[in-house]
C-alpha cells in the first residue's frame, strides 16, 4: 500500500511539474516577447524624444516581470535567481528625472541580460519547460484514438497517422492507444529533470553576474556602513539625552542640596536632615536610572551569560507569555550578539504594543554558518516590513549583512526572522 501511495504522490509531482513547465513557457511566449519588442520599439524612440518616457516605463514593467520569473523558478524547480538589479538613483522632477532613470536603466547590465533572456526563453523553453506537457498531450491523443476517436476521422478523411502508426482500425487504434500511453509514461518521466534544466537554463541569464554581484556588494556595505553610523549617533543622542535630563539632572540637584546642607547644619538641622534625606533619594535614583541606561547599552546577562539566556530575561520581563526554544552551543562575537539582542527586544516590544496576541514564540537556532531567529505571535497580524520598528532592525542587523523577513498576513499568525551569518566562538560555560 505506501508503495502504491509513494508511485501516486511521484507521479502527482511529476505532473505538476509538466503544468508548472507550460507555465513557465505561456508567460515567455505571451509575456515575455510581448515586453521585448515594447522594451526595442521604446530605446528606438529616444531619437524623438518619446523613448526618454517610455524606457523607464516599459523597463520597469519588464523588471517586474522577470523578477516575477525568478521568483517562480526558485520556487518550482529549487534554483534560487537573486535580482541582479541595481539601486534606481533618486527620482526628480521634469525631464532631468526622465532622462536620468532612461540613462539608469540602459546602463545597467541587467537590461540587456533580460532583452537576451526575453528573446531566447520562448526557443529553449520548447526543448524544456513545454516537451513533457506535449508528450503528455499527444498521449493523451493516442488514448483517444484507441477509444474511438479514430472512427469519425476514418469516415471523414481517412487514414489518420499517429507517429508511426496509420490508424485505420481497431488494431492499429489499440496500438496507438499504447504508444500514446509510452509517451505519457515519458513525459512524466522527464518533467521533473527538464523542469531543473530549465531553472538552471534561466538562472544563466537571470541572476547577478559577478560584476554585478560585487556592485551590489558595494551599494549594500555603502548604504549599512550609513545606517550604521546613523544609527550609532541617534544612540549617541539619546545616551547624552537620557544622561543630560536623568542622572546629570539628579546629581546636579544632588551637589545643590549638599551646599545648602552645609549652610544649615549650624542653624537649623532639621531642614537639613530633611534636605539630606532628599539628596540621599536622588542619589538612588541616579544609580537606578544609571544602570537603566547601562543595561540600554549592553545588558549585564547577555555579557556574562550569552544571547539565550539575556533572550530568556526579556521573555521573563515580557508583558505577554512568550516561549524560547534555543540551541546554541558556542558564544557568538559581541557586536552580533547585541543586535541579535536589541532586534528580539524590539520585535517583543511590537508585539505586546500592536499584535493583540496572547502569546509570543522565540526559536534561536545556529546552523550553516547563520545565526536564525524566528519570533511568532498568535496577533492579528498586519504587520509591515517598512514599519519604522522593523525598518529600524533591519538597518541594525544589515550592517552584519543580515537580513529580516516579514510574514504576516491579516488575521495573523505574525512570523519575523532574522538571519544573521556568523560563527560560533567559544562553548558558552554559565558561572557558577
Amino acid at each position: 500500500m505506501d508503495g502504491d501511495v509513494g508511485i501516486i504522490e511521484r507521479i502527482e509531482a511529476s505532473g505538476r511539474a509538466a503544468v508548472r513547465g507550460l507555465g513557465l513557457y505561456l508567460m515567455s511566449m505571451v509575456v515575455g516577447l510581448l515586453l521585448f519588442c515594447l522594451m526595442v520599439n521604446s530605446i528606438t524612440m529616444i531619437g524623438m524624444g518619446l523613448g526618454l518616457f517610455l524606457v523607464p516605463v516599459i523597463g520597469a514593467k519588464s523588471r517586474r516581470y522577470a523578477n516575477k520569473y525568478r521568483e517562480l523558478t526558485g520556487r518550482w524547480t529549487g534554483t534560487r535567481i537573486e535580482s541582479p538589479y541595481l539601486p534606481e538613483p533618486p527620482h526628480r522632477p521634469g525631464l532631468t528625472g526622465w532622462w536620468n532613470r532612461t540613462v539608469h536603466t540602459l546602463s545597467d547590465p541587467a537590461t540587456w541580460r533580460d532583452l537576451a533572456w526575453m528573446v531566447t526563453d520562448p526557443l529553449v523553453a520548447c526543448f524544456t519547460a513545454l516537451l513533457p506537457i506535449s508528450l503528455i498531450g499527444m498521449g493523451i491523443h493516442g488514448i483517444l484514438l484507441a477509444a474511438g476517436l479514430w472512427v469519425p476521422i476514418h469516415e471523414l478523411g481517412g487514414t489518420q497517422w499517429y507517429t508511426f502508426v496509420p490508424v485505420s482500425d481497431w488494431p492499429t487504434a489499440i496500438t496507438a492507444g499504447v504508444v500514446g500511453l509510452l509517451y505519457i509514461g515519458l513525459g512524466l518521466k522527464i518533467a521533473r529533470p527538464l523542469l531543473a534544466v530549465h531553472g538552471r537554463w534561466a538562472h544563466q541569464l537571470l541572476a547577478p553576474t559577478e560584476k554585478a554581484r560585487l556592485a551590489l556588494r558595494v551599494q549594500r556595505l555603502t548604504q549599512t556602513r550609513s545606517d550604521a553610523v546613523d544609527s550609532q549617533a541617534a544612540e549617541l543622542r539619546r545616551i547624552e539625552r537620557d544622561l543630560h535630563d536623568g542622572a546629570q539632572a539628579r546629581l546636579v540637584a544632588m551637589g545643590m542640596s549638599l551646599g545648602a546642607i552645609e549652610h544649615l547644619l549650624d542653624r537649623d538641622p532639621d531642614k537639613a536632615r530633611l534636605l539630606l534625606a532628599e539628596a540621599r533619594q536622588n542619589s538612588a535614583k541616579a544609580l537606578s536610572e544609571l544602570r537603566d541606561l547601562v543595561r540600554g547599552i549592553h545588558p549585564p546577562v547577555l555579557a556574562d551569560r550569552g544571547l539565550v539566556d539575556a533572550v530568556r530575561a526579556l521573555a521573563l520581563d515580557h508583558p505577554l507569555p512568550v516561549e524560547v526554544a534555543a540551541e546554541l552551543p558556542g558564544r557568538l562575537e559581541p557586536p552580533v550578539e547585541s543586535a541579535a539582542y536589541f532586534a528580539v527586544a524590539e520585535i517583543l516590544t511590537n508585539a505586546a504594543k500592536h499584535s493583540g496576541a496572547r502569546q509570543v514564540w522565540v526559536d534561536v537556532r545556529h546552523e550553516d554558518g547563520m545565526l536564525r531567529i524566528s519570533v511568532t505571535d498568535d496577533g492579528q497580524g498586519g504587520a509591515m516590513a517598512s514599519g519604522g520598528g522593523l525598518r529600524g532592525i533591519e538597518r541594525r542587523i544589515g550592517t552584519f549583512d543580515g537580513v529580516l523577513a516579514v510574514s504576516s498576513p491579516p488575521g495573523g499568525p505574525t512570523i519575523v526572522t532574522l538571519e544573521l551569518p556568523c560563527a560560533l566562538s567559544s562553548p558558552r560555560i554559565s558561572p557558577s
